[in-house]
C-alpha cells in the first residue's frame, strides 16, 4: 500500500472507485430505493454523485459537501461535464460546524444520505495533531477508566453516521455508507438502544483490499428511516452477492448479538451483569515493552526489548504470557518475564530502591520512557505505576484466553519457578487459590456449550473478538448445570 502523507492520513482519504459507487448505486435501485433528494456529506472528487446523477431519474436536488481544497476543485470539474436535470448544491463546507438538521428539513423527501466517511479514529486524527475532528465527548457513554482509555477512542465515521440519523430520524430517509464493519455495528447499537425510528436495515460486506487497498472488515450500511415499528435485526449480506443473507445481527437483552438465531438457543447461560463471583481482569498494561517485558538468560540476567543485558533482584519479575502464548501461537513458558513494580496501582514504587536497588537502578535509567508513556491513566500515580494489577494477579493458578484471536480456547496458567505467571493485556483470566478449581473451570469453558455461547455473541471479524464484556455474559454456574455439573461456592473460590 503506497505510503500517504499526513494529510491524506488525517482526513480518513480512501477515496471511493467509480465502479464501487455505481455498484452501491445499482443495488439501492434494485432495493427500491427513489430517493428525491440525494445528499453526500463527503463527496471527495465526487464518485457518489456522478452515481447518483446516472442512477436515480427521481432526483429532483443533490447537496454534496466537501472540506478539501483539491478534491472540491477536482469535484467540482467532474461533475460540470455531466448532464442533469437535478439541482446540484455543491459546497466546500465542514460537515463538523454544518447545521444538517436544517439542511435536511428543506429538501424534498425522501432523502438518501449516501457516501464514504473517514475512515480514522478520533485518536489517529490527535496523533497528528488533525483539526478535521468533532467537538470532543463522551457521546458513547463510558465511564470511569474506559473513559480516558482506549474505549474512549471512536471512528469518526461513527460520529458522523450517528450525527446524520438524529438529523433525519423525523424523514423518511435512507441512510447508505461505506464504513469499517465495526463502525456499522456501533451505529446500530446505538441506534437502537437509542430507539431511533429505524424501520430496517442491512449490511453488505465487500472486500476493501480489493476497493480501497486496506486490511480491514468493511461494508455498505444501509438504514431506513421513517414511521412505524422499528426493527431490530440486521440481516448480514455479501455486496458481491446480495442475493444470499449470510449472517444476522441484532439487539437482545441491551446488548449487540453477533448471531440472533443462535443467541436464542444459548439465551439461558447468559446473564445480565457481569458477576461478583467470577470476574474477568484483564493483563498488566505498563505501555512500555522495551524496558518491561525481558527475556531470561539465568536466575537473575535478562535482556530486555533494547538489547540491554540487565541483572535484577526476582521480587519484582515475574514470568510471562504474551496473549500469542495463551493463544498457543508460539513460546514456551519462562522464556519471557515482566517488572511488575507493585501490587496495587496506589502502591508507592521507592519502596523498591531499598528492597530491590539494582531493579530501582534499571527503572530510574529508563525513567524517561516510562514518563513519556502517553496515557492519561499514569497521570498522578507513583512513578513507574502499571495498571491491571491486584491480588488476582499474584493468584498461583489462572484460567486465561487471549482477546485478538479469533477462537474461544482457554488455557490453564500454573506457577513456574515458584512465582506466579502474568499477562500482558491482550490476555483476560480468571483467578484461582487451586489447580483443581482452575481445570474445572477451564473444561466448562472450552466445552461445545460455551462454545456456541462465543459463537453467538462475539464478532469474530472485530479487532478484539472477545473481551471482558462479552465473558462476563456468561453465567458459568448455568453452563455447569448444562454441562451436568455443579459448582458451589466453596470448592470454586476466586481471590480478587
Amino acid at each position: 500500500m503506497p505510503k500517504r502523507d499526513k494529510r491524506q492520513v488525517e482526513y480518513g482519504d480512501f477515496q471511493t472507485p467509480d465502479a464501487l459507487a455505481n455498484q452501491v448505486v445499482a443495488l439501492l435501485r434494485s432495493q427500491g430505493v427513489r430517493p428525491a433528494s440525494v445528499v453526500e456529506p463527503t463527496c471527495g472528487v465526487g464518485a457518489f454523485v456522478l452515481a447518483a446523477m446516472g442512477g436515480f431519474e427521481s432526483v429532483q436536488r443533490i447537496v454534496a459537501l466537501e472540506i478539501d481544497r483539491d478534491y472540491f476543485s477536482q469535484a467540482e470539474a467532474r461533475l460540470s461535464k455531466q448532464p442533469h436535470g437535478a439541482c446540484l448544491d455543491l459546497r466546500r463546507a465542514d460537515f463538523f460546524s454544518f447545521d444538517w438538521a436544517t439542511a435536511l428539513r428543506a429538501l424534498p423527501q425522501p432523502l438518501l444520505i449516501l457516501g464514504n466517511p473517514p475512515w480514522v479514529t478520533s485518536a489517529g486524527m490527535g496523533a497528528l495533531q488533525g483539526s478535521n475532528l468533532p467537538e470532543k465527548s463522551n457521546f458513547q457513554g463510558h465511564r470511569g477508566l474506559d473513559a480516558i482509555t482506549g474505549k474512549g477512542n471512536f471512528d469518526i465515521a461513527e460520529w458522523m453516521l450517528i450525527k446524520l440519523l438524529e438529523a433525519a430520524s423525523d424523514a423518511n430517509a435512507t441512510l447508505a455508507m461505506l464504513v469499517k464493519t465495526s463502525v456499522a455495528r456501533r451505529v446500530l447499537m446505538h441506534a437502537w438502544r437509542s430507539k431511533m425510528p429505524l424501520r430496517s436495515s442491512a449490511i453488505y460486506t465487500f472486500d476493501s483490499g480489493k476497493h480501497f487497498d486496506v486490511a480491514a472488515s468493511a461494508c455498505l450500511l444501509l438504514c431506513e428511516l421513517g414511521d412505524g415499528r422499528s426493527d431490530t435485526d440486521c440481516n448480514v449480506f455479501e455486496l458481491d452477492r446480495p442475493a444470499s443473507v449470510v449472517g444476522q445481527i441484532g439487539f437482545r437483552d441491551g446488548r449487540l448479538i453477533a448471531d440472533v438465531r443462535a443467541y436464542d438457543r444459548v439465551q439461558r447461560l447468559v446473564v445480565e451483569r457481569p458477576s461478583k463471583e467470577f470476574r474477568w481482569r484483564s493483563g498488566v498494561k505498563h505501555d512500555c515493552s522495551p524496558v518491561m517485558e525481558l527475556r531470561r538468560q539465568s536466575i537473575d540476567s535478562f535482556v530486555n526489548g533494547l538489547g540491554e543485558v540487565v541483572r535484577l533482584e526476582p521480587d519484582f519479575v515475574y514470568p510471562m504470557m504474551k496473549g500469542s502464548d495463551v493463544a498457543g501461537a508460539r513460546g514456551t513458558l519462562g522464556e519471557r518475564w515482566m517488572i511488575v513494580p507493585q501490587c496495587s496501582t496506589s502502591d508507592d514504587t521507592s519502596a523498591i530502591a531499598e528492597i530491590a536497588p539494582r531493579t530501582w537502578e534499571y527503572l530510574t535509567k529508563h525513567g524517561d520512557a516510562l514518563d513519556r508513556r502517553g496515557s492519561s491513566i499514569y497521570r498522578k500515580r507513583p512513578r513507574f505505576a502499571v495498571f491491571g494489577i491486584g491480588p488476582y494477579t499474584f493468584a498461583p493458578w489462572k484460567v486465561a484466553i487471549c482477546g485478538l484471536y479469533k477462537r474461544a480456547a482457554f488455557i490453564v496458567a500454573g506457577p513456574h519457578d515458584e512465582r506466579p505467571v502474568v499477562f500482558d493485556d491482550t490476555v483476560y483470566h480468571l483467578s484461582f487459590d487451586s489447580e483443581d478449581r482452575a481445570r474445572m473451570i477451564c473444561r466448562l469453558l472450552n466445552s461445545d456449550r460455551a462454545r456456541d455461547f462465543f459463537n453467538a455473541t462475539a464478532f469474530w471479524d472485530a479487532k478484539r473478538p472477545i473481551t471482558a464484556d462479552v465473558l462476563g455474559r456468561l453465567d458459568l454456574h448455568a453452563l455447569a448445570r448444562e454441562c451436568g455439573e455443579e459448582l458451589k461456592g466453596n470448592e470454586v473460590a476466586l481471590l480478587w
